[in-house]
């Protein structure tokens, strides 16, 4: 199955932007859906946003509609998640993860392949 790496973290100041990238390899990139979960020390890990495998229908958490974004280019074996008007409250480490069942992209819970995650600090 593909393996996933995750970049873009970085410290920035509360109104900023950041937009991670995850980068797949070792399988077939296009027919997996894919996720982003963050993981706030001491909280429990949760999803924020998914996309079909074809990149044509995408799932948003309502505290993240209007400030996250979530795409892919499967020509790149890539996902991002653009992200806006950064708070303190979304300093967490963000991780992306890979689901083999076309038909359940939207249940974080299915979400089985992690990457290693990337650490987001807004002050």
């Amino acid at each position: 199955h593909v393996q996933l790496v995750e970049s873009g973290g970085d410290s920035v100041q509360a109104g900023g932007s950041l937009r991670l990238s995850c980068t797949a390899s070792g399988g077939d990139f296009s027919r997996y859906c894919m996720a982003w979960f963050r993981q706030s020390p001491g909280k429990e890990r949760e999803g924020l946003a998914a996309i079909s495998h074809a990149g044509g229908t995408t799932y948003i958490e309502n505290f993240a509609k209007g400030r996250f974004t979530i795409s892919r280019d499967n020509a790149k074996n890539t996902l991002w998640l653009q992200m806006n008007d950064l708070k303190p409250e979304d300093t967490a480490m963000y991780y992306c993860a890979a689901n083999a069942d076309f038909r359940r992209c939207p249940y974080y819970a299915d979400y089985h392949i992690w990457g290693r995650g990337t650490q987001v600090t807004v002050s």
